[in-house]
């Protein structure tokens, strides 16, 4: 098996795993499809410390099986502690990580009602959150958002309220994005084969930052062998992840 082989859904994975690269023991809460593959194929190779959730009251090992109890009081002990790197949706997110789940259109009178806050302020100002969004379009990669859910490096700041803000990455199906341009604003880090940078750049609502060496943004990178193997023999063998990634 040869990463030539690796479809754009399999490149998501990757890219979602390498969120928690590093992290030792702190919950993984992803949500999505692809982020969960994610998660599970990090705790399988380079971060085996992470923990993984039921979604619900439980921990739970690498093929489901109950670890442990987690209730609601001990879950948020972890968030507001730190010791949770969350991957969120996002229905808008603009340039400096602010995130809408809420609404869309004005706040008075929103054309589209969608789920709410939840719990986005809280993640954002205590633990680790990244985004992953499966359609990159300019409809999601806006200018100024609709509605503040999940709190980004501009808000942060201008509350006095950075030091445990953290927001290590977005993940689309077009590439990774981090906060190192000018002022913390979104940066492209890395394109999924098969995706230029004007390609980006037209399905983004705002001025991306690309840091560049002589005019050529690095690819996201490869799977190996072996963790296409997980990916398609262990953790999906159903091929659940191209329902999210169509190319």
């Amino acid at each position: 098996m040869t990463t030539a082989t690796a479809t754009r859904a399999e490149y998501c994975v990757i890219a979602c795993a390498e969120a928690w690269r590093d992290n030792g023991e702190v919950l993984a809460s992803p949500m999505g499809l692809v982020p969960s593959f994610g998660a599970r194929l990090a705790k399988r190779t380079f971060s085996p410390d992470l923990l993984l959730t039921d979604g619900e009251a439980m921990l739970v090992g690498l093929d489901g099986t109950v670890e442990g109890w987690l209730p609601y009081r001990r879950h948020l002990t972890m968030v507001t502690g730190g010791r949770r790197h969350v991957m969120m949706g996002a229905s808008q997110i603009d340039r400096f990580g602010n995130q809408n789940i809420s609404c869309i259109g004005a706040w008075e009178q929103p054309v589209r009602q969608l789920l709410g806050v939840r719990g986005a302020p809280v993640n954002t100002l205590n633990n680790p959150v990244s985004y992953w969004i499966p359609k990159h379009s300019t409809r999601v990669f806006v200018e100024r958002v609709d509605m503040v859910s999940g709190v980004g490096h501009d808000r942060a700041e201008a509350a006095g309220v950075t030091r445990f803000h953290r927001l290590p990455r977005v993940v689309s199906d077009l590439g990774v994005f981090d906060f190192a341009g000018p002022g913390h604003s979104m940066r492209l880090a890395s394109l999924h084969p098969g995706v230029t940078v004007d390609q980006v750049r037209a399905a983004t609502g705002f001025e991306l930052a690309v840091d560049s060496v002589a005019g050529e943004v690095p690819y996201t990178r490869e799977p190996t062998g072996a963790e296409l193997r997980l990916i398609r023999e262990v953790i999906d063998p159903k091929g659940l992840r191209d329902r999210e990634v169509r190319v």
